[in-house]
């Protein structure tokens, strides 16, 4: 059954009833809907944040031989939370797209604190 009869919206009747890891569509929300605004809201959010915390180790950081701006985790941490509890969350998506360098999987406040990062 494609629609819920109980159901008042039409747009259920047009949408497949089930989407293979192949199809283009799959784990995605149907374009136009609220749900795929919020995504797209959701990245640009998480994107200004990244080129602010880029900013803030430009700021604080300094410049080393390689020409590279490079700043300590606890000092970082300490500077940004004032602004964002997310610095690690924000840090490991800048790593991701290639804005930043540091060694190991996650950064912890304290245990961390010496670990370098480099501004890519």
């Amino acid at each position: 059954q494609r629609k819920n009869p109980f159901s008042g919206d039409d747009r259920l009747a047009s949408k497949p009833a089930h989407t293979h890891r192949g199809d283009p569509t799959y784990g995605r929300p149907p374009e136009g809907s609220r749900t795929e605004q919020r995504g797209k809201d959701a990245h640009s959010h998480v994107g200004k944040e990244v080129e602010e915390l880029c900013l803030i180790i430009r700021r604080t950081g300094e410049v080393g031989e390689d020409g590279h701006v490079s700043v300590t985790f606890g000092q970082l941490f300490e500077t940004y939370v004032t602004i964002s509890n997310k610095v690690v969350g924000i840090l490991l998506r800048a790593r991701k797209h290639g804005l930043v360098h540091f060694e190991g999987e996650m950064l912890w406040q304290g245990k961390d604190d010496d670990v370098v990062i480099t501004l890519l």
